[in-house]
């Protein structure tokens, strides 16, 4: 059995968003604030009986709600008489389950109809009214007496608003009390889950919560408690440490006391004994004190006499802060220090991990709770979903990679989930660590897109995006985005905006760029990704699928327009044409170089429709005007480093590189041995086009070690590209 979709509606600013679970672990990402902790939370109290809180009700729906109430308060209103009217404002979530044709018997309770043998079941849990009756009359009842309190202190000059103002303020107070899961079946012939079935009312299931015998969760917080030992406050974590969790372990699998088996009589039989030892020591070591109050008159005739006693259990052992500690030296075992004072990252690293081992046995009945278990629930439940919030805080980054690779098989390392396959295991895990996704398969990632307000509701919303058909099945375009990033880096997933460069001496200098020159941009979850022209388009089909704003730095890169298109040094009415693949095929769809010399900026932007709006623009070199001997001159550029060299000229010609080799000295010399402007645009263009692939990054680094880059001028076409992003993200009104 496996849970193939969730779709959560109203919780939160999860209005309406549908995940699809893979098989074993479903990575949840997306920058911060765009709805993967509520997703966490949706599941944890729907399926987990967690109390809900009223603002757990998307906020725009709040206006619908009090609108009921201002129905329900008026004279004429008659009692309702069913839920239809809250069926669209209080949060849901379907659940669709793969059921196979041996695990009917799990599913008796929800069972569709009884022709369904097998297959896609699903149900809706609905947070609604328990008895709309009475919510109707308890409201009607306060809200009135409040308005009459109100108008009595009227007329004593008295502004007071009484509970309730409204029905969302009694709501806040008493959500609980008046509200609860209810349980639907829907009907498996309408699996389209882009469009949501409405509600069957009379399908509603007669056993309460129909899915805690098939489904059982478990979950790890973010909030985990590990702070500083020496914190006074760190008390209040003191329930999450290891050794509370060892003591759980301990009493639910290994007590000797619970269930005794005969490997158990030697460990009580030693307990008993120190128990009789300790008993001797006490009543001799009390026996003058107790004489003394003997001489008080105490005990009387009829009076019980005082004598000392231990209770000694083997649990008792973990019940203090040093019962987990650390060994220092394989030399000398007396050094230790209890486990509060190890590093975070370690407590992280070993909580989470006993966590989940402790949640496979507890699910697996495992030692000591398989006879103690059996009364309060005799079955195992067929499906185990396990959630753990963002794994990756104190740890390193090594640590994170080998954490993502190893929790499921932790989760399924136990010899009766391997032999049978009527027990499946799922893991869900939200992470905003780059690094977690890296390791991750593609098809494994859900992205949680923030969509501003205005696209959904009159607030921001988010959609999850499944990253799993970007590119089709065995597509070359997958096969390379996915070793591509795998190889850099998946900040993509966690920005608010994508800048795709092509060279690695733009790669290098445009951070220092932004840091000196752009403060609101860089105040921003920024991406810069570093790719080669010929395959910066690759990673359209991901980005458009994030709907990621995205800035593309690109090379000209002019070339003849005749035969293979061998570079060209750029001159304007030549018939040149440009050679990037990601400017002619991807983005502008253009390849005359005098055409696209005269493009407006405003022309090179892309907007993007699908699924949702957003822009893609496209930067490249521009004409560059040079005071050249007293007399102004157009310079044209194909790449980064002609334009950089254009727009810095009096920096470059009076640049002193001793360092022999070097790219840039080569530029200087050509700068200072041309005698008129097309030698000087000439030779630039040669010197840079003749130089090695690997002298590019030399290019960059010579310059950062030579010159301050905040004292270099940025190119106009990086320059606008970059103006116009920034002012995209700037927050608006």
């Amino acid at each position: 059995m496996k849970i193939r979709t969730i779709n959560i509606q109203n919780f939160r600013k999860l209005l309406q968003c549908r995940i699809d679970a893979s098989d074993k672990t479903t990575i949840f990402v997306g920058a911060n604030n765009s709805g993967k902790t509520s997703a966490m939370d949706a599941l944890g109290k729907f399926l987990s009986d967690r109390k809900f809180t009223f603002n757990d009700i998307t906020v725009s729906k709040r206006i619908d709600i009090n609108q009921i109430g201002v129905e329900w308060v008026k004279e004429d209103c008659k009692e309702p008489e069913d839920l239809l009217e809250w069926d669209a404002l209080v949060p849901k979530m379907d659940i669709w389950l793969e059921v196979p044709r041996d695990g009917i018997h799990y599913v008796a309770d929800i069972i569709p109809t009884l022709k369904w043998h097998g297959g896609t079941m699903g149900v809706r849990l609905a947070f609604l009214p328990k008895n709309i009756s009475k919510l109707f009359t308890d409201y009607r009842e306060v809200y009135f007496a409040a308005r009459k309190t109100e108008k009595a202190q009227k007329d004593k000059k008295s502004s007071i608003h009484l509970f309730p103002k409204d029905l969302c303020d009694f709501l806040e107070r008493n959500l609980n009390s008046y509200f609860s899961i209810k349980t639907f079946i829907l009907d498996p012939a309408q699996t389209d889950l882009d469009k949501l079935q409405p509600t069957p009312f009379e399908m509603e299931c007669l056993k309460e919560r129909p899915l805690k015998g098939i489904i059982k969760v478990d979950m790890i917080d973010a909030q985990r408690g590990f702070a500083d030992p020496d914190n006074p406050d760190n008390e209040s974590s003191s329930k999450k440490q290891l050794s509370e969790q060892l003591r759980n372990y301990y009493d639910k699998h290994l007590d000797p006391e619970k269930v005794p088996s005969p490997e158990d009589l030697d460990i009580l039989q030693a307990t008993e004994n120190a128990r009789e030892v300790f008993d001797k020591n006490l009543i001799d070591k009390f026996k003058p004190a107790i004489q003394e109050l003997e001489t008080l008159g105490y005990p009387g005739i009829a009076d019980p006499k005082l004598t000392i006693s231990t209770k000694m259990t083997t649990g008792e052992t973990l019940k203090h802060d040093a019962a987990v500690q650390y060994s220092l030296s394989k030399s000398d075992q007396t050094l230790k220090l209890p486990e509060k004072y190890n590093g975070l990252g370690y407590q992280n690293l070993i909580s989470m991990v006993f966590g989940l081992m402790r949640f496979r046995d507890d699910w697996m009945r495992e030692g000591k709770a398989s006879q103690t278990q059996k009364e309060d629930n005799l079955a195992i439940e067929p499906l185990h979903l396990v959630l753990v919030e963002e794994p990756e805080a104190h740890l390193h980054v090594q640590v994170q990679q080998v954490f993502i690779r190893k929790a499921y098989d932790v989760l399924t390392n136990h010899k009766l989930i391997k032999s049978n396959n009527n027990f499946s295991t799922q893991l869900l895990i939200s992470t905003h660590s780059s690094h977690i996704a890296r390791e991750s398969d593609f098809a494994d990632l859900r992205y949680f897109k923030r969509l501003p307000e205005g696209v959904e509701e009159n607030i921001a919303t988010s959609k999850v995006i499944n990253l799993s058909d970007v590119f089709g099945k065995e597509d070359k375009t997958d096969k390379f985005v996915t070793r591509y990033l795998q190889t850099t880096h998946c900040d993509l997933f966690f920005a608010d905006a994508a800048v795709l460069v092509e060279g690695s001496a733009e790669l290098m200098l445009l951070p220092h760029f932004i840091r000196n020159k752009y403060p609101g941009l860089y105040e921003r979850y920024i991406s810069i990704l570093g790719i080669n022209g010929r395959h910066s388009h690759r990673l359209g089909p991901l980005i458009e699928k994030l709907c990621l704003p995205t800035l593309v730095i690109a090379d000209l890169d002019s070339a003849e327009k005749e035969g293979r298109h061998k570079a060209a040094f750029p001159e304007r009415g030549k018939n040149l044409i440009t050679g990037n693949y990601t400017i002619y095929k991807w983005l502008i769809k253009k390849k005359d170089l005098d055409e696209l010399l005269e493009l407006p900026f405003q022309k090179k932007q892309i907007i993007k429709k699908t699924p949702y709006e957003f822009p893609i623009r496209v930067a490249y070199q521009t004409p560059i005007m040079i005071n050249y001997d007293e007399k102004d001159q157009e310079a044209l550029a194909s790449t980064f480093e002609d334009s950089l060299v254009y727009t810095n000229y009096s920096i470059f010609k009076d640049l002193k590189i001793e360092e022999s080799g070097s790219l840039v000295k080569k530029v200087s010399e050509k700068i200072n041995s041309s005698n008129t402007f097309d030698e000087f645009s000439n030779g630039v263009y040669d010197t840079l086009r003749n130089g090695k692939s690997d002298q590019k990054a030399e290019f960059a680094l010579d310059l950062i070690y030579a010159i301050d880059p905040n004292d270099l001028i940025i190119p106009a076409y990086i320059g606008e590209g970059l103006d116009w992003l920034q002012s995209y993200l700037e927050p608006k009104d």
